[in-house]
């Protein structure tokens, strides 16, 4: 099964990488993402894109990754035991885009495939990924839009689909440590692989080609909304809670790093600019305190809102 599934895996995250830059290109209409292409000394290589200083995204990265080895990570294995001794290959596309304007949302995304494989033994493999949306200053309107396009790229496959990847989306970007959602959540999924390969797959693109449906339209709304140096010191504090996120809990970045990985690459996810201010309390009855209040929990948006 191997080697035709994996082809036509990564033609698939090649295509999409293109499709996504493309419209977020147009989106912007001030830049265009720099590709760096590059190979893993291990096996395997990539290709990053980054826009920067463009008109509404002040920084976005798109990559594209596929990596192989012949034995798996430590982080990797310590997940799953029945992967020690396997070769591997990982190939995905993750995506973060921070516009300038802190009236537009933070955005993420994220599909992936990994297929672990040893002689007399049947392949061990997966998919994964998800969306989700981080606002500054939320838009209820926003919120329900972003919701609806997951719950109806989910919908052929059962409607338990929603639900399940919904809640496992507000589970694992919660922060522990802060006690909050890193946003609103939207979808995450990860070890997909209780359903024929083919139905895998076709949830793994729903979900991929579900993103722009998601996010441009937020886009095209909020691009143009006036905001002042209060609105965008709350939005570079905020985003200092994303940095907190990828650094201290996502497994993708420890993945990445552990399986030697290009570290510019793995870390193009960050924001180009971000602050911490210690002890920082909004105002009561402040635009910045109805985030803390009613945002930074999980909710259900779609019955809520």
């Amino acid at each position: 099964m191997s080697h035709p599934a994996l082809t036509q895996v990564i033609d698939y995250l090649k295509n999409l990488q293109d499709r996504i830059s493309s419209a977020l290109e147009q989106a912007d209409a001030g830049a265009s993402f720099r590709e760096d292409a590059w190979q893993r000394p291990g096996g395997g290589g990539g290709r990053s894109r980054v826009l920067r200083d463009g008109a509404v995204l002040e920084q976005g990265g798109i990559g594209f990754s596929h990596v192989f080895g012949e034995q798996m990570p430590a982080s990797a294995t310590a997940h799953r035991p029945e992967l020690a001794g396997r070769n591997f290959n990982a190939c995905g596309v993750s995506l973060v885009m921070h516009p300038r304007n802190p009236y537009i949302p933070t955005s993420h995304a994220n599909v992936r495939f990994f297929i672990a494989e040893k002689e007399g033994s049947e392949p061990v493999w997966w998919f994964g990924g998800g969306f989700d949306l981080t606002p500054f200053y939320p838009f209820d309107d926003d919120i329900k839009h972003w919701h609806q396009v997951a719950q109806q790229a989910l919908a052929p496959f059962g409607d338990d689909l929603y639900p399940k990847f919904k809640a496992w989306c507000d589970d694992y970007f919660w922060l522990k440590h802060r006690e909050e959602t890193r946003g609103v959540g939207g979808l995450f999924f990860d070890d997909l692989n209780d359903r024929p390969f083919e139905e895998c797959f076709a949830i793994m693109r729903a979900v991929g080609d579900a993103y722009l449906e998601a996010y441009l339209p937020i886009i095209e709304r909020r691009k143009n909304k006036a905001y002042g140096e209060r609105e965008r010191q709350f939005q570079l504090y905020r985003r200092g809670r994303y940095v907190e996120f990828n650094l201290v809990w996502d497994r993708g970045t420890l993945f990445g790093l552990q399986t030697g990985g290009r570290t510019e690459s793995i870390l193009m996810s960050m924001p180009p600019l971000a602050r911490w201010e210690y002890g920082f309390q909004p105002e009561p009855g402040s635009p910045e305190e109805r985030l803390y209040h009613d945002y930074l929990r999980p909710r259900d948006w779609l019955a809520e809102l």
